[in-house]
């Protein structure tokens, strides 16, 4: 029987003897070695894409008659206290929102867009002797100011609408737009034209540098598609009441823009 020296003297040469064989399954690097010597590639980072491609940016626009109308007034009063000034515009709006009402404006389509009472100051020259003044400021009264914004359906009486407006105690106006009440399928269209567009655009390019088209690699849409008023409008110098105010609501433009990236190919 082995004694206990002699068994790990034989387990230790043991161990010794199978190491250079372990070590030599083991892999080794050296200090130069590459990523790619040890079977990790690596892109160069000065390497140029394989595939050529193309941004193109474009837009459609599709042109059409409104059938609503939005007009911003109201009434603006002065007085000399606060509380005058209120009043006066009070009354003033009453008559304005009833003659709206007449005129068949909903009162779904009346929304009061800004409101305000401000001090009114004079500026004035204190004489204090001896040829010196002073600037000073004096309370001069009071404005009290109501704006509406005003969604006008019938465009064959707005001019009529604005009259009446007026006559109702109305004494400010300060714009007016045109667009389209329900603009889905206008916006629909213009987007359509814009990707035609685009694919125009990149077919022109890839024939000019002897390439062809192969595919679209991105969309992204851009920009607004708000309409663009074209109108006129126009009012007698002696703002007659006999007639109505001549409106012509010309044409609204909506505009849809499309950024494409397209892969090109030879």
């Amino acid at each position: 029987m082995l004694n206990q020296k002699t068994l790990i003297a034989a387990m230790g040469a043991c161990v010794l003897a199978l190491a250079p064989a372990a070590c030599a399954q083991m892999p080794t690097t050296t200090k130069g070695a590459s990523m790619a010597e040890m079977g990790h590639p690596m892109m160069n980072p000065n390497s140029i894409q394989p595939e050529t491609t193309l941004d193109i940016s474009a837009e459609g626009e599709v042109m059409r008659a409104p059938d609503i109308a939005y007009i911003t007034a109201g009434v603006q009063a002065d007085a000399e206290t606060a509380r005058a000034a209120m009043q006066q515009q009070a009354n003033a709006m009453t008559g304005v929102f009833d003659a709206l009402a007449k005129a068949g404006v909903a009162k779904k389509d009346m929304q009061t867009s800004n409101f305000s009472l401000q001090p009114r100051y004079t500026y004035v020259e204190i004489d204090e002797g001896k040829g010196r003044t002073r600037g000073e400021q004096r309370l001069d009264g009071y404005t009290a100011s109501n704006q509406l914004t005003v969604k006008v359906r019938d465009l064959d009486n707005l001019g009529a609408t604005m009259d009446s407006l007026v006559s109702a105690g109305g004494n400010t106006f300060s714009g007016i737009n045109f667009a389209l009440d329900n603009d889905d399928e206008v916006r629909a269209e213009a987007r359509r034209k814009a990707m035609e567009s685009a694919m125009s655009k990149a077919e022109l390019y890839a024939g000019a540098a002897g390439l062809k088209v192969a595919r679209i690699v991105t969309i992204s849409e851009g920009g607004d598609y708000s309409p663009q008023p074209m109108a006129m409008m126009s009012r007698s110098k002696e703002m007659a009441m006999d007639a109505s105010t001549p409106i012509s609501g010309g044409e609204v433009g909506y505009t849809a823009r499309v950024n494409v990236t397209f892969e090109l190919v030879k």
